[in-house]
């Protein structure tokens, strides 16, 4: 197959004037509202709010779905309800914080979902804890999170027992995914955003050293275990790109060193495969090679800061 991507002729380093850090505001919801002019701030923040207004009506209201149609990314429920109420607390409406809240608490996942990011447990979990972050803990209860960890442990301890060598294994519609779509790195993530029992951080852990001892020599990862020799995509979807944040994660909840190594690793690949012939998705193909996601391995890896990443990170938003 040919390869996928340009190559990357940017310079690798170049060093620059430093810069004074500002003074951090908050949690990232409030620094991206809290523009440098107040008037340009409340446009952006008006902007936002009629942006979500549109996507509720275009996808839940028109088509009436029901309460059941939770899927984070790609359904009108769960992803729309926990965006909605947060975007109702920062705009400090009561009502509509409720209007979206209340069918959110409603959710009641099926037995035969899967538990991957986009489309299963994995996805609703992670609304749930985005809900406590921005609107206080509590707001959805313990008792519902610790349901869906442990739904997602016991499937992936029963998949992993199968064989492969893996604690933990995940299946969607008959692959056994690495990555963050559908895949290992991003359950993984989110289940690191709970409160792990001993034996389920370890299993995590372990899960983890498995994919970075059968990565690819040049260091991305197979985008499933049925496609272990073909080296091919390096998109957040699958290979380096996704499993890159899921390692810098690990390295800040764990603190294992091998985890930061293995996620420098990783962004080596994004750097010199990223630049993508195909990205027209917003979350797909390419998306990993520009944006955010160079800064969050940096604001992953903690003092002392490589300053080449911090280069290419600049080089990327460029």
């Amino acid at each position: 197959m040919a390869d996928c991507f340009f190559p990357n002729v940017l310079p690798d380093f170049v060093p620059e004037t430093t810069q004074h850090e500002q003074q951090e505001i908050g949690d990232t919801l409030i620094k991206l509202l809290s523009m440098p002019y107040s008037s340009l701030s409340q446009h952006f923040k008006r902007t936002a709010l009629d942006l979500k207004e549109t996507v509720t009506l275009e996808t839940w209201g028109i088509t009436s779905q029901k309460v059941s149609d939770f899927t984070l990314y790609c359904g009108t429920l769960a992803g729309v309800c926990a965006l909605g109420a947060v975007a109702a607390k920062y705009a400090g409406n009561q009502e509509s914080l409720n209007h979206y809240l209340t069918p959110f608490r409603e959710i009641k996942l099926s037995r035969d979902l899967p538990d991957e990011l986009l489309y299963g447990r994995a996805g609703f979990l992670w609304a749930c804890l985005f809900l406590n972050n921005h609107l206080g803990e509590g707001t959805i209860t313990s008792t519902t999170t610790r349901a869906v960890v442990d739904e997602i442990i016991k499937n992936g301890r029963a998949l992993g027992k199968k064989g492969g060598g893996s604690p933990l294994m995940f299946e969607w519609y008959g692959e056994k995914y690495w990555g963050a779509a559908h895949g290992l790195a991003g359950i993984i993530y989110v289940l690191m955003d709970t409160e792990l029992k001993p034996d389920e951080a370890e299993d995590v852990k372990s899960t983890l050293r498995y994919m970075i001892r059968n990565r690819f020599p040049g260091g991305n990862y197979p985008a499933s275990e049925q496609d272990r020799k073909s080296d091919v995509l390096v998109h957040w979807c699958h290979g380096a790109p996704g499993i890159a944040l899921t390692l810098v994660k690990a390295a800040e909840v764990f603190g294992d060193d091998e985890f930061l190594e293995a996620a420098v690793d990783a962004a080596k690949v994004v750097w010199n495969r990223g630049l993508l012939k195909r990205a027209h998705k917003l979350i797909s193909n390419g998306e990993m090679h520009g944006g955010d996601r160079p800064f969050s391995l940096f604001e992953g890896i903690g003092a002392p800061h490589p300053a080449n990443l911090i280069d290419r990170a600049v080089k990327n938003v460029k």
